[in-house]
């Protein structure tokens, strides 16, 4: 019998999960509120609200895995749109019996001290960390009271990769980078910093779903070995045969002044203090547990200039 899949959302993840699981013959659907095709082959489409969970209840029907790849498109409005989303997926998996994956990020641990380990405690005082953070905890305290038949989340660091844009810090500069402008990146560009390949944010994602033994936990995602955010934009710019640019840094009363008029920087700014000292990811635990690698830096930063 054929496993089937339910992926909220058709972005960069999304997208890759899609892929992964196509390939292999599963049964695979991927919904948004538009319905837009992925172009993934073999995947089918669907148009709901996933904030509906009477709706994501009976798209959810059967499936094995509901995979929350979701990213509300407005950085200004999480507070708003998360929570009903949120509790729409739980309802969905506790009715279907799926097990719940979530895509998540590092917002949950707040201002750190060395690498980050998975047994950090969720101690992040911004409005977005403690959001991410109370996600979690939802779902971990479902599974523990047996509400949910299984639930995890991986954890990753910046995006690199394709179809990242905006939502990457390498790659919201680049076109202007490879049009030989200056470009300016958030706080220092000089510190040891991990970036993570969407594609192994899926594939990551997909191992843990699969993996009974490895839910209700966080796990992080594979990465490579930390670059400064200049050493990343250069190693992009010379994937693509283009020369080195010297970033600006965006930081103290700049940044405040940028903050003041700029709804989007306002919630920036609260996260700056990833990029104001290392900010390095220790993924041991999935790489043992699964043995993945990540994708060889070479590779991610060709895909990230879209070769």
């Amino acid at each position: 019998m054929t496993d089937r899949h339910l992926i909220v959302g058709a972005g960069p993840v999304g997208r890759h999960v899609a892929v992964l699981l196509a390939e292999r013959g599963s049964d695979v659907t991927v919904v948004t509120r538009t319905g837009r095709d992925t172009g993934v082959a073999g995947v089918a489409h669907a148009a709901l609200d996933a904030s509906d969970a009477d709706a994501l209840s009976r798209a959810a029907d059967g499936a094995d895995v509901l995979y929350n790849c979701a990213n509300p498109g407005d950085y200004t409005q999480w507070e708003r749109a998360w929570p009903p989303l949120a509790a729409s997926f739980l309802t969905a998996a506790e009715r279907s019996g799926a097990v719940y994956a979530i895509t998540g990020n590092l917002y949950p641990y707040g201002l750190v001290d060395g690498p980050m380990t998975e047994d950090l405690p969720d101690a992040a005082t911004d409005h977005k960390g403690v959001l991410r953070t109370r996600m979690w905890a939802d779902a971990r305290r479902a599974f523990e009271e047996s509400r949910l038949r299984g639930a995890v989340e991986v954890r990753a660091s910046d995006y690199m990769g394709p179809g990242v844009g905006g939502n990457g810090h390498v790659s919201r500069v680049l076109p202007a980078a490879l049009a030989g402008k200056r470009v300016t990146m958030m706080g220092r560009t000089d510190l040891p910093h991990s970036f993570t390949d969407v594609g192994d944010v899926a594939r990551t994602l997909v191992a843990a779903a699969e993996d009974p033994g490895a839910h209700g936990r966080t796990w992080h995602v594979p990465s490579n070995a930390p670059r400064t955010q200049a050493q990343a934009l250069d190693d992009v710019l010379a994937a693509a045969g283009h020369p080195p640019v010297l970033p600006r840094s965006l930081r103290g009363p700049a940044l405040a002044a940028v903050a003041a008029v700029s709804p989007f920087m306002r919630e920036v700014r609260q996260l700056v203090y990833q990029w104001e000292r290392p900010y390095v990811l220790d993924d041991s635990a999935a790489r043992d547990r699964w043995d993945l690698e990540p994708t060889p830096w070479d590779e991610v930063c060709r895909r990230t200039a879209g070769l």
